[in-house]
């Protein structure tokens, strides 16, 4: 892989404005990508997670998900100083499971197959609309892609990580908007705690059915803010 840096993304600072969090970027306050998910979410999808948190107790969900988020923060600066080439490769000496599973996200899905990177932790945003940060963009097989990396506590089905495509999707609308680029692409390369890898596309016309999608509910968080 090579770094083609071709675009100027902009810096941000983040901030959490009646209860939204918020892209900073010169005089506009823009809603987080994964905010307007959160806040535009089904009654079922409200549900399901009420109902998990109830089976599995208030104090063991908080902790399960403290862990998962710790453990997923840890991995992703990982990844982010492997691809800047920051990375000390005694790191994975131990066994914490951040580290293998960053590994196997290494070994299976960027080697030999990101080969070019534009940029990494890039704040990207639609103006006036919305703003979020991708974890890479770049030269994904061939593909001007999208590149997210999640960590899982058990394996994924597609039918289950629609909230992962649509933020992929947000991203490359903004992109193509911001930077007249051509991204057909998104990927999502997930490693479970038991170092089970995923690879997940989202491609071509089905892509602009989920940025449509995204629009969608971009539209209801507006109007739940009364915004429109």
């Amino acid at each position: 892989m090579k770094w083609n840096k071709k675009y100027d993304y902009p810096t941000s600072s983040r901030a959490t404005v009646d209860g939204i969090r918020r892209y900073l970027l010169g005089e506009k306050k823009l809603p987080s990508v994964t905010s307007i998910l959160d806040a535009t979410k089904s009654e079922e999808d409200k549900a399901a997670l009420a109902n998990w948190r109830e089976r599995t107790g208030i104090k063991e969900a908080e902790a399960i998900t403290k862990a998962a988020s710790s453990r997923g923060s840890q991995m992703h600066n990982y990844l982010e100083s492997y691809l800047l080439g920051r990375e000390n490769l005694s790191f994975f000496e131990d066994n914490e499971k951040y580290k293998l599973m960053a590994k196997e996200i290494i070994d299976k899905g960027l080697k030999n197959r990101l080969e070019e990177i534009w940029g990494v932790e890039c704040t990207l945003h639609y103006p006036d609309k919305y703003a979020g940060t991708a974890d890479c963009v770049g030269v994904y097989e061939g593909k001007e892609t999208i590149i997210d990396f999640k960590q899982s506590n058990k394996p994924k089905k597609a039918e289950y990580i629609d909230s992962w495509l649509l933020q992929t999707s947000a991203y490359s609308l903004a992109h193509n908007i911001v930077y007249n680029s051509n991204i057909t692409s998104c990927v999502i390369l997930v490693c479970t705690v038991d170092k089970l890898f995923q690879e997940f596309k989202i491609q071509n016309h089905d892509l602009v059915i989920y940025q449509n999608l995204f629009l969608g509910r971009l539209k209801k968080f507006n109007e739940l803010l009364n915004l429109v």
